[in-house]
């Protein structure tokens, strides 16, 4: 064991023949260099520059409905001699909308990913340590020994809190800036049990096996729940495809057949004047009509993406994306893929 033990611990001869001014230097070096982190990213930048853009593309919504701007991506349905331009205003305020929701959403949900891996991890890391510590070696022993095996996106920042460890950092000071770098729910929890058990002395070994089952079933748990709950995203976006081909429907067939049957009644009635009130078609209103097809798809859209994203994973960032995407496939077949509706002069 004693030669375990040299093996692993740096001796005085391979540790740097500093005084107090360099352990008062090498060591705040060593922190500084090691405090940023590996996994995180400020989503919340993402957040405010979508809503900037949000904002730009509301202000050209409003000139585009008023007329002011020619900004129109397509001619729509908007009656003629309107003095509002509907389907000018309510694309440019879909365009601001996904500048919000997609790089947010996507950004917040490849983090959630790159967290959800490192923590999965975790567990194996806190397993082999516990094992170290069992053949009698100091929880900066066992941490050392640990950091030889493969831990994924963990093993180069374990390496580091070891190679922080063989320079002298206290073992509480080096897991706490592991726990800065990698800065997710279950490391800081984990963390602080660790240095918790570790300076109230006694078998550590057995608080870190007891930390790693734990976690472990949790994330079981967890993994088990999102499972479950991929069922109900999936009907999500069937019901929300369903609707798509029903308003699909309705535009391409529905509509055009009530604007020819308007425009028979209107010349048949014409022809036929003065020979009493007759049934007429107000095809002045049915392009209202798609239009209100499309603010249903919209509202449909961005309800359905929320309410998936949260029942999936229970974050709204994860809502977001689904809410982007289902927008996107709405509003492109809405306004780019159904021809509008052409009221005859």
């Amino acid at each position: 064991m004693a030669t375990a033990n040299v093996r692993i611990q740096p001796t005085a001869a391979h540790k740097p023949k500093t005084t107090s001014k360099a352990t008062g230097s090498v060591v705040p070096m060593l922190a500084q260099a090691t405090a940023k982190k590996s996994v995180g990213f400020r989503t919340i930048y993402l957040l405010y520059a979508g809503l900037a853009v949000f904002g730009i593309c509301a202000g050209l919504a409003v000139a585009a409905g008023a007329g002011v701007s020619a900004l129109t991506l397509r001619a729509g349905e908007d009656p003629a001699g309107a003095s509002f331009h509907t389907n000018a205003f309510i694309d440019w305020l879909v365009i601001g909308a996904l500048a919000v929701l997609f790089p947010y959403g996507g950004v917040a949900f490849r983090q959630a990913s790159i967290v959800d891996d490192v923590e999965s991890r975790l567990p194996d890391f806190l397993r082999d340590v516990a094992e170290a510590g069992r053949f009698g070696m100091t929880l900066p022993e066992a941490i050392i020994v640990a950091s030889k095996g493969r831990y994924g996106r963990l093993t180069e920042e374990i390496k580091r809190m070891a190679s922080q460890l063989e320079w002298g950092v206290p073992v509480s000071h080096a897991l706490t800036l592991f726990q800065e770098r990698i800065d997710t729910p279950l490391t800081r929890r984990v963390v602080s049990i660790i240095i918790k058990a570790n300076e109230a002395g006694g078998n550590v070994a057995d608080v870190l096996s007891m930390v790693a089952h734990d976690t472990r079933e949790a994330q079981l748990n967890e993994e088990q729940r999102k499972i479950t709950m991929l069922t109900y995203l999936t009907v999500i976006y069937i019901s929300f495809f369903v609707f798509l081909v029903t308003i699909l429907i309705m535009a391409v067939t529905f509509l055009p057949q009530m604007v020819q049957a308007g425009a028979g009644l209107q010349s048949s009635g014409a022809a036929a004047a003065g020979g009493g009130a007759g049934v007429g078609i107000s095809i002045q209103f049915i392009p209202a009509v798609f239009l209100a097809f499309l603010a249903a798809v919209i509202v449909h859209a961005l309800g359905d993406g929320m309410m998936a994203g949260v029942i999936h994973s229970g974050r709204i960032s994860e809502g977001m994306l689904h809410g982007g995407i289902m927008l996107a496939i709405g509003w492109v077949l809405m306004r780019f893929i159904i021809p509008p509706v052409v009221i005859p002069t």
